[in-house]
């Protein structure tokens, strides 16, 4: 199956595409070799940008931002309402490309697939409602009338990770996009060709070609112009990588928001059907390999069955299928780098030397790839640990038992993380009442992740160090947004009228504010 990854092996077509679509990046002629972690084999040579690369891509958007700020939303939101369907129909070319830039399993490349399609059918559909007019209640009825405008902001810097590039990759930009903006777009290195491959589909669909703007390159050479130039950065990475963008927007006054990291727990209560809480949990931990920010890395059980969960979960952990194929196969691909392996490798190690016991898993898999690493499953994890408090970010979870609801609370809630969670139960409203005591900006009931993230109507954020802001829902679109308000007035103003002495126009004006409160007027 190895042998299929090569871009010698492609599906006809692709790697001329893949070659010509580099060329949207914004580059001044280095280059950087893309090599796929399923194998080790090259599969593009990538356009890398330097400093004035970036300036020339913001001034190419400040100049699109204008014109496409000026098109009505009903025509704005169209390109993104023909993606859903262009997607799906298309699926098989970008699933290749988002497995041969990843190594994760197809599968979970068409979660990403499905993401995409999703959410930008929701933004196109609720974003000429969200973005339109409103009246709001002015100070004297009749007199005033206030309306709240949704403005753009302008230009916004988007920064995505490498382990879900088209999902991470394209919706952020869509509602900033519906919302009038032009972006400047700077996904990893890594795992630009699934942002490069979407772009190329808009603007067959109808997308002008400036709004959306591609570089390429090490933050140390292109991040500081990339800031500098942004009217709002929207940026999905690192708890560290956050707070320097934090730093860097209040220095100019301008926002942010911001998904980071996550050391995310699941609840497995003593009442769960525990076959399907085994089931859950698999997806919920090694989906891409553990790197998912919102995937579970501490899972907690009821004491009652903990012994009958672990025989259950550990025998599903120990079957899963790994493999490095455009296929759908397997059940886990591989890691996506190098350092991705070392990190994981370390963390397991350590828990390992200090007294942790492996019931699934454990170490690197060579034989199937530079980056493979089985999935595992730990007991006996203690606080002078790595593995305890860190973000490990890859295909390995840490088991604990608690006694009572108080206790699983306290112990969800001991992180300085707070991005997801997850509660297994049969009563869903104690699961519901459970969930919102946990300082997550999710909670999901009866599944691992994918009932929030997928509910592209409600906000998904984290809180504590997992981050500021909101993506998806009203927020998801109205942060790359001004509110400005114009009210007009009317028939009387706010100054004395027909000569009125002061003292007798505030003594009436008292009186008439007292009058609009009775009646429910103000």
């Amino acid at each position: 199956m190895a042998a299929k990854t090569a871009q010698s092996a492609l599906r006809p077509g692709l790697a001329e595409r893949i070659t010509a679509i580099t060329a949207r990046v914004n580059g001044s002629g280095a280059t950087r070799e893309i090599r796929t972690p399923l194998t080790g084999d090259p599969i593009a040579e990538l356009p890398i940008s330097a400093a004035g690369d970036v300036r020339t891509a913001h001034a190419r958007a400040r100049a699109a931002a204008a014109r496409w700020a000026a098109t009505p939303v009903a025509e704005r939101v169209r390109p993104f309402e023909r993606l859903h369907d262009a997607l799906l129909d298309r699926r098989a070319e970008i699933l290749d490309i988002v497995q041969l830039e990843t190594g994760k399993a197809r599968r979970h490349a068409f979660e990403e697939v499905l993401d995409v399609a999703g959410c930008s059918l929701y933004y196109a559909r609720r974003g000429p409602g969200l973005l339109r007019a409103r009246r709001r209640q002015g100070i004297l009825p009749i007199a005033t009338q206030a309306y709240e405008l949704r403005q753009p902001k302008g230009v916004v810097s988007v920064i995505s990770p490498w382990n879900y590039p088209l999902s991470l990759g394209v919706t952020d930009v869509v509602p900033a996009l519906i919302a009038g903006n032009a972006v400047v777009h700077k996904p990893d290195t890594q795992t630009t060709l699934s942002v490069l491959w979407t772009i190329d589909l808009l603007v067959e669909l109808g997308l002008p070609e400036d709004v959306w703007q591609v570089v390429a390159g090490d933050p140390d050479e292109v991040g500081g112009p990339l800031l500098d130039g942004a009217d709002y950065i929207a940026f999905t990475g690192s708890t560290r990588g956050g707070r320097r963008i934090a730093e860097e927007a209040a220095k100019r006054l301008i926002g942010c928001s911001l998904e980071l990291g996550g050391k995310n727990p699941m609840l497995v209560l003593a009442d769960a059907d525990i076959d399907k809480a085994a089931t859950g949990a698999l997806r919920a931990c090694f989906a891409n390999a553990g790197q998912l920010c919102i995937s579970m890395e501490r899972l907690y059980v009821a004491e009652e069955i903990a012994d009958r969960f672990l025989e259950k979960f550990t025998r599903l952990v120990s079957n899963m299928r790994l493999g490095a194929g455009l296929d759908w196969t397997a059940d886990m691909g591989s890691l996506t780098s190098q350092r991705q392996l070392d990190a994981v490798t370390a963390h397991v190690e350590d828990a390992v030397a200090k007294g942790a016991t492996v019931l699934a898993g454990g170490k690197a898999r060579p034989d199937l790839g530079p980056y493979f690493f089985e999935p595992t499953v730990l007991t006996g994890v203690t606080e002078d640990m790595a593995l305890c408090r860190d973000e490990t970010f890859g295909p390995v979870v840490s088991v604990y038992r608690f006694k009572d609801e108080d206790e699983a609370i306290r112990l969800a809630n001991d992180t300085p993380y707070g991005l997801n969670a997850s509660v297994w139960t049969r009563d869903l409203a104690r699961g519901r009442r459970l969930g919102s005591r946990i300082k997550a900006g999710t909670v999901n009931v009866n599944e691992g992740y994918g009932s929030a993230f997928a509910s592209y109507d409600a906000p998904m954020g984290g809180m504590k160090e997992s981050g500021l802001g909101r993506r998806h829902g009203a927020e998801g679109l109205l942060r790359y947004t001004e509110a400005q308000t114009v009210a007009s007035q009317r028939l009387v103003g706010f100054d004395p009228m027909f000569g009125m002495p002061y003292e007798k126009y505030a003594d009436t004006l008292a009186g008439l504010l007292k009058t609009m409160k009775r009646l429910r007027l103000k």
